[in-house]
């Protein structure tokens, strides 16, 4: 008969649990992460903050596997705080929780290094999938998201000064406002309308408007 000691000496350590540093500037949002996440052996949140800059200071402290990040955060966005945190750690693995389904929105995050991106509708749903697949070098994008990407893949990407414009436009500035605050000509302010009117399929200013702040590429 094996001996205990023997069968000790063969058997596999378990594995650490999936460490999460949580981050979001709703509570409630905490708790609930918290009420799923704590129902798995394998994971375990080490942290909690509700703001990018915080973020960024406990991940150098708690370097946890996964860290789930909202958008939408006073002193420091998610944006940001995503891009802060994969300067310094480029292994970094960042899954946003948001609101926000537009593919613009969901293209910033991933460029800035994101790669999961799961809508808080879905949390309950998503969630723990999402944060195995990435902790394993995968990504995981919400299934809306992705369609809403791959719908507009192949369009022409507004560029950084028709952005600029249509969110002066979108704050009720005129062509000739907008053209004073960027200190451009009245006429190239026409010119980006025109241009933004047809990338984006739109019939007028509050149409671009609309369209862009639902695909998340103009920020209000």
């Amino acid at each position: 008969m094996q001996s205990d000691s023997a069968f000790s000496h063969n058997m596999q350590p378990a594995a650490a649990p999936i460490s999460v540093l949580v981050v979001d500037d709703h509570a409630l949002l905490r708790e609930g992460v918290r009420a799923v996440l704590s129902t798995q052996d394998d994971m375990r949140i080490v942290g909690e903050a509700d703001n990018g800059r915080l973020a960024v200071d406990l991940y150098d402290r708690l370097r946890p596997d996964i860290v789930l990040m909202d958008l939408q955060m006073a002193d420091m966005p998610g944006l940001d705080a995503i891009a802060a945190i994969r300067n310094r750690h480029p292994d970094a693995r960042i899954i946003v929780l948001t609101t926000y389904s537009g593919d613009g929105r969901a293209i910033k995050a991933l460029r800035a290094g994101a790669r999961g991106y799961l809508l808080k509708a879905s949390l309950r749903k998503q969630l723990l999938d999402a944060i195995r697949s990435v902790h394993l070098g995968g990504k995981h994008l919400d299934a809306s998201v992705a369609t809403a990407i791959a719908l507009h893949v192949l369009e022409d990407p507004l560029t950084d000064r028709e952005i600029a414009v249509l969110s002066l436009a979108a704050w009720g500035n005129s062509n000739k406002q907008v053209a004073a605050r960027l200190d451009i000509s009245e006429e190239t302010v026409k010119g980006h309308m025109k241009s933004i009117f047809a990338k984006l399929d739109a019939t007028d200013r509050t149409h671009a408007v609309t369209l862009a702040i639902k695909r998340g590429l103009i920020d209000l």
